[in-house]
């Protein structure tokens, strides 16, 4: 099988290379041989390369700055998904591609189902839900998994690593305690990603949720991470976590206050449930120390 992985550079990218070569060769592209902002960069790509699968870890994921770069943030989440699930139609490829819970709006009071209205706050996130449906029109042959609070040892400006930075250099820290979502690990997520291309089929296209298991907030998950770097002897100068409110925190984009997702579809189809958001970090930390 040959595999096209985009946004090659990223975390999620440079976590997933190592584990889909087992799965045949794996041609990781960035942007400067696949620049998901032009549409003809894609084409030309997808043409040289003549895929089996393609695996899109590209996004524009400033959450914030897409507020004042919509245009950018729509033609890489919004229209070029679609040029690639077209290209993938062409072709008899399938596509794997990453969505976000900022396709919700957050005023749910339970897990999110993949049929679930839609409705997102910001830029980011209609860029986001607009490649989910690009894909869709443009066919059946793919799998979009919604993620969620995504973070790797190879990002970053990711939460984890911006708070071992912080949590170096301040004695005290706040962090908002009123966002409630779960924590999901690219070294979980890529493991997950491995298991579907087996199953990839008509039975199995379609859309999915995977995160870690478990809730928190971004308060208790701040707690967890310098608990679990302590433990593994990482420099922190930190003494206390102050929580605070989104409020107290404004910034450019709304975010949702509950994103939690609902990973019963995705379990059933892989027979396993992942595992819990605690023992991602734990295991993520882990590897910081080596």
């Amino acid at each position: 099988m040959k595999i096209l992985l985009a946004g090659g550079s990223g975390q999620l990218a440079q976590e997933l290379q190592p584990i889909l070569l087992s799965w045949g060769e794996v041609i990781a592209v960035d942007r400067t041989r696949l620049d998901l902002s032009q549409p003809e960069s894609i084409r030309q790509a997808m043409a040289e390369i003549q895929p089996d699968l393609v695996v899109n870890a590209g996004a524009y994921t400033a959450v914030d700055k897409a507020e004042s770069e919509p245009e950018l943030a729509n033609a890489i989440n919004g229209i070029a998904p679609g040029i690639l699930a077209e290209e993938c139609e062409k072709l008899g490829a399938s596509l794997i591609h990453f969505s976000t819970d900022y396709v919700f709006d957050g005023s749910h009071g339970s897990a999110y189902q993949e049929t679930d209205s839609t409705n997102p706050l910001g830029s980011y996130g209609k860029s986001k839900l607009a490649g989910e449906e690009a894909i869709r029109k443009a066919g059946n042959r793919h799998i979009i998994i919604r993620t969620a609070w995504v973070y790797g040892n190879s990002g970053k400006g990711n939460f984890v690593k911006t708070m071992l930075r912080l949590g170096k250099e301040r004695e005290e820290i706040r962090v908002v305690a009123d966002q409630i979502g779960s924590p999901t690990w690219t070294g979980d997520l890529s493991a997950a990603t491995s298991q579907i291309i087996p199953l990839l089929g008509q039975e199995s296209f379609g859309t999915y949720q995977y995160t870690n298991s478990g809730v928190c907030s971004w308060y208790d998950f701040a707690i967890a991470i310098f608990e679990e770097a302590a433990q593994l002897g990482l420099p922190l100068k930190v003494q206390r976590v102050i929580p605070i409110t989104t409020a107290e925190y404004p910034t450019p984009a709304k975010r949702p206050a509950f994103s939690v997702l609902s990973t019963v579809k995705i379990s059933a189809l892989l027979g396993t449930y992942p595992p819990h958001w605690r023992q991602g970090l734990r295991q993520m930390l882990a590897r910081e120390v080596k």
